[in-house]
């Protein structure tokens, strides 16, 4: 065994080494490119911030979930020849390395123990040696030929330990030149078998390894390929207690299990495994592996450069699960996510196969999701009568259920307490009032249903005996995302029904006994026409932002919570449309024309009734000709009386001596009793004001005057526009949608408060006789007629 410490901080330690370990000073001149090339990588990879965390955990048993990896203290991460190699297998990939340095050097500065085993030696010597040989051929030939053009030469087959014995020197210069730029340590160490195998080298490699631990150094490891046999079978992967070094994938899954490591994450060209080879139409990436599932799988062939293939990564991946090891398997040379897939892995983000020894209870989200898009598919084909009557059947189930359902949710509230505010406390809770006005809205929506899938909107005859219609159908599979909000499960479920659509749920973890009893009682008014699977609610400790990347199971994603987590749902969406809006900034306008008895009585409904709700006032415009007057005088004393706390704009503050806090953005949702007053000169300058500063949500204007107020109507650009009406009324129920999957500010699909209407899309339905496009060319027998047909009336009832 070789051990070779680069080091420029810690002069002092290095006599603290075991006495076997040789220092070597490595000449940096046969890698001054390369290292100067990578540098420059390292230094455009720098958007990772450095952040230390607490880490504790007794090493012993693997990690049962995803989200516990964050706890990892000690790590290894493998680098397989396809992350290390260039494409063409001769040289190193430098950016890509450059990021996987610098991933390793933030997760070493939050105080982990990181180790690498990384291969790329060989292809390093062999860059090295065709350029020798290349350089050789050309002097002899250019010797023997003078002036003449040299001949096209040929490189002879270089022989792999041979080509490791050059490499290996470069590239742990290249390993040193990277991680000094982030004031590290990098130590090298070559093993081979026997250092395994022999007690008094395993005990030295031991001790060396946990030496450099303690002292902040990241050992780099790799097998001496320069000595080590032919691989042989893998016969001995079997046992727990032996495994052999044949590759680096054994060696990384050894060296784990040695250092008592809590875990490994294997990087090579493919993002995880499958269930069938990659590449073909049925291949699915497989989340999580347990010890057993391995007749379930089908391997291809081995990379394209390296000893090993995924056989034998999933062989050294349980043998070291095993030992109390976790381990992920992942793509570490994709170019969209390879600077950031070490430490999304620790972060617990759902990336590659995670290998796990405890199996969920329930099915996996993927299998919710497939669920779901069967159930909803079943859904979209029973007849309208039977979806409502499932709806019909929910809303009683809510009144008649209604002992169990309040126990449940006195659960969540007494489990709350002191950890929620108050607004979100009263979102959580239900009552019997709560309960009571569900089943109503339940019972508008299946009213409402009647007509609403396969619905006929256009006919029209293209030629004879050829006619075409266009639809109305289910969008498909809703991700619906809700937080402190129990009673928005059987609205949204009710939706979903109505509409045909299969749902998947995920709530807020201060509502889980609430909405476990809700989503029973859904899937028991679904069963009544075997539909049960099509709402599923997913109850696993899926995060967020990994919901939002199934863009082949979810077809919509609708958030249901503050802005913030529309906000963070609309960054992490990947692919997948999202309905909703991220900021409730509602404006009303006082006109100079405005009703004194109307302005105080809309202003106090739309701020002080709920100023929680997205859809409350936050800013009120004033007529500059309304300020002191008794109107003026009359919203001030309201909104003083009511506690509301006023920002001045920046024209109202001009205008008094002694006046409120500024307000320090004229785009703020407060979502409290705080309201901005800003201060325009005409109905113009009040529609600039919210073109400017709203989010084109809902905004009011209130005057007696018709026709400023249909001037507002139509140029104000938003959701929803009122005159003479508080803002609250922006709501699927009030509307008389029966219910809403929230409020788009979205200018595509559907916009304002979202009801059954909005979860529905269209496809054609084409009906002929042995009707060919060819027949319509100029030579052709037929014409083309596009005549519009009548449509079916649709039933109001």
């Amino acid at each position: 065994m070789l051990s070779q410490v680069y080091c420029s901080r810690f002069q002092p330690f290095r006599q603290r080494l075991l006495p076997w370990v040789q220092f070597s000073a490595l000449s940096r001149s046969p890698a001054d490119r390369i290292q100067a090339s990578a540098i420059r990588h390292v230094r455009s990879w720098s958007n990772i911030p450095f952040i230390t965390v607490p880490l504790s955990r007794a090493h012993g048993k693997s990690f049962a979930h995803r989200s516990e990896l964050k706890h990892a203290k000690r790590i290894v991460v493998k680098l397989g020849s396809a992350v290390v190699t260039r494409g063409d297998e001769c040289g190193l990939a430098l950016g890509r390395l450059a990021s996987i340095v610098e991933q390793v050097s933030v997760l070493q500065n939050q105080g982990r123990e990181m180790m690498l085993v990384t291969s790329g030696a060989v292809a390093f010597g062999k860059q090295r040696l065709r350029h020798e040989i290349l350089l050789s051929q050309s002097v002899r030939q250019a010797l023997h030929s003078g002036q003449n053009q040299l001949k096209e030469m040929a490189i002879p087959v270089l022989e792999a330990r041979a080509c490791a014995a050059a490499g290996q020197s470069g590239l742990m210069a290249l390993y040193e030149a990277m991680f000094t730029q982030y004031s590290i340590c990098a130590a090298q160490i070559l093993v081979t078998n026997l250092d395994f195998h022999d007690e008094q080298k395993r005990r030295n490699l031991n001790g060396t390894l946990h030496e450099l631990l303690r002292m902040n150094i990241v050992p780099i490891v790799n097998t001496n390929d320069a000595v080590v046999p032919p691989a042989e079978p893998n016969s001995d992967l079997q046992g727990v207690n032996v495994i052999s070094v044949k590759d680096n994938d054994s060696l990384a899954a050894r060296l784990a299990v040695e250092m008592k490591t809590d875990l490994l994450i294997v990087l090579s060209d493919v993002e995880g495994l499958f269930d069938s080879p990659p590449g073909s139409d049925d291949a699915k990436l497989i989340d999580i592996f347990y010890p057993g599932d391995q007749q379930s799988v089908t391997f291809g062939t081995k990379s394209r450069v390296g000893m090993g293939g995924m056989e034998a990564k999933v062989k050294a991946a349980l043998w070291a699960l095993q030992g109390g090891t976790s381990v992920v398997i992942a793509n570490g040379t994709h170019p969209k996510v390879s600077g950031h897939v070490i430490t999304d892995i620790v972060e617990g983000k759902k990336v590659g196969t995670f290998f796990s020894e405890v199996k969920p209870a329930g099915p996996t989200v993927e299998q919710q999701g497939e669920m779901a898009r069967s159930g909803g598919r079943m859904l979209a084909t029973l007849e309208p009568e039977q979806r409502a009557e499932i709806i019909h059947h929910l809303a009683d189930l809510l009144t008649d259920q209604r002992d169990e359902i309040l126990l449940a949710n006195k659960k969540d509230l007494e489990e709350a307490e002191g950890r929620l505010a108050a607004p979100l406390l009263k979102r959580l809770s239900l009552s019997t009032s709560k309960l009571n006005s569900l089943a109503i809205g339940l019972r508008q929506i299946a009213a409402s249903s009647q007509d609403s899938v396969g619905r006929v909107l256009r006919r029209t005859r293209i030629a004879k005996n050829l006619e075409l219609e266009q639809v109305t159908v289910p969008i498909g599979v809703l991700l619906v995302i809700f937080e402190s909000r129990p009673d928005c499960l059987p609205q949204v479920a009710a939706l979903a029904i109505a509409s045909g659509n299969g749902l998947l749920l995920k709530g807020g973890k201060e509502a889980t006994h609430s909405n476990r009893i809700l989503h029973l009682l859904a899937q028991e008014a679904l069963s009544i026409h075997g539909v049960k699977e099509a709402i599923q609610l997913v109850n696993t400790r899926e995060e967020v932002e990994d919901l939002c990347r199934l863009d082949k199971m979810i077809d919509l994603i609708i958030p249901r919570g503050s802005s913030q987590l529309v906000r963070d749902i609309q960054k992490a969406a990947k692919g997948i449309p999202v309905m909703g809006h991220s900021e409730g900034i509602c404006h009303m306008y006082v006109d100079s024309e405005a009703s004194v008895d109307k302005v105080t009585r809309l202003v106090r409904d739309s701020k002080c009734e709920y100023p929680a709700a997205c859809n409350a006032l936050e800013t009120l415009l004033i007529h500059r000709d309304l300020l002191r007057t008794p109107l003026f005088d009359q919203i001030i004393d309201m909104l003083r009386v009511e506690q509301v706390k006023i920002h001045a704009g920046p024209k109202f503050a001009s205008y008094l001596t002694f006046s409120p806090s500024e307000v320090k953005s004229l785009r703020t949702e407060y979502g409290d009793l705080e309201l901005c007053i800003e201060v325009v000169d005409s109905v113009q300058e009040a529609i600039d004001h919210i073109h400017k500063y709203g989010s084109s949500h809902t905004d009011v204007i209130i005057t007696e005057n018709e026709k400023t107020a249909e001037f507002f109507l139509q140029h104000v650009d938003s959701a929803c526009v009122f005159w003479n009406a508080s803002t609250r009324f922006s709501d699927g129920y009030r509307f008389g949608l029966g219910a809403e999957v929230g409020i788009s500010t979205s200018r595509i699909h559907a916009r304002g408060p979202v009801g059954l209407e909005g979860l529905l899309t269209t496809k054609w339905l084409l009906r002929g006789q042995d009707h060919v496009v060819s027949d319509f060319s100029e030579h052709g027998s037929l014409k083309y007629l596009h005549e519009n047909l009548p449509v079916p009336q649709r039933n109001t009832n």
